[in-house]
């Protein structure tokens, strides 16, 4: 009986380990997936989406100098992991009528990942 019980912590705290979030790994998700389209940091640009810097908190559609969907602007979403999450699984069928044509994520380690990264970023770009 103490053997499963050791075996259950491990299994358990492996888990728990493996699900943390990873600044390091969101940033190679955020070249690979997001940077195309999205700038981030100091010197970020609009591109074909706004720059995500100070995301966390932000408004969805309030980015000034960039031209939002109708969708988007009128969307009530104030970025946070949890919308985050649910939206880039699938934007456009999250936020129909979203001029973001990607089919989304899928993996939820590269949602979580992901999402520590781009949150570290505040409004300047530096990393808070």
């Amino acid at each position: 009986m103490k053997t499963w019980a050791i075996a259950v912590i491990a299994l358990a705290a492996s888990t728990g380990t493996t699900m943390a979030q990873d600044a390091a790994t969101g940033e190679a998700v955020f070249k690979r997936l997001c940077s195309p389209c999205h700038d981030i940091g100091p010197e970020a640009k609009v591109k074909l989406g706004p720059p995500l810097n100070a995301v966390d908190g932000r408004k969805s559609g309030s980015f000034e100098g960039f031209n939002y969907s109708p969708a988007n602007k009128s969307s009530g979403i104030t970025w946070n992991e949890e919308a985050f999450t649910k939206y880039i699984h699938a934007p456009m069928q999250e936020m129909p009528g979203t001029r973001m044509a990607f089919v989304g994520i899928k993996n939820d380690k590269d949602i979580a990942d992901l999402w520590a990264y781009l949150k570290q970023f505040g409004p300047d770009g530096e990393k808070k």
